[in-house]
């Protein structure tokens, strides 16, 4: 009864899991306005697993992570700044959530989003 049960299995985490963080991690930047196949943050919740895949794509290694984000942004924010927020918030998100390793946060601008008149 004593004994601590060092390894008790394995934990495999998908990468539709790892791909959903890193879209809602971009949804929380100020300037991230929707991802690609315009998904915000209210809609993200009811997409389908393969529609997500749209705008967040993962590649997982042996506990590393890529991503690939194609993300529309919001009129009038600076696209690079912005772009550099969304990256280390999806990283650090990632990496507090699943204990992966993020080596790449590739980003790419698929629209700009104009504020409504």
């Amino acid at each position: 009864m004593g004994k601590e049960v060092k390894d008790v299995g394995t934990v495999k985490i998908a990468d539709d899991v790892v791909a959903r963080i890193a879209a809602l991690a971009a949804l929380e930047v100020d300037g991230v306005s929707a991802m690609a196949g315009n998904y915000t943050s209210d809609n993200l919740e009811k997409v389908s697993r393969n529609n997500l895949k749209k705008g967040a794509k993962v590649t997982l290694g042996d506990n590393e992570v890529k991503v690939d984000l194609a993300l529309m942004m919001a009129y009038g924010f600076n696209i690079p700044a912005t772009c550099q927020q969304a990256q280390t918030r999806v990283k650090s998100t990632i990496e507090s959530m699943t204990g992966l390793s993020v080596t790449d946060v590739n980003v790419r601008i698929a629209g700009i989003t104009m504020p409504k008149a």
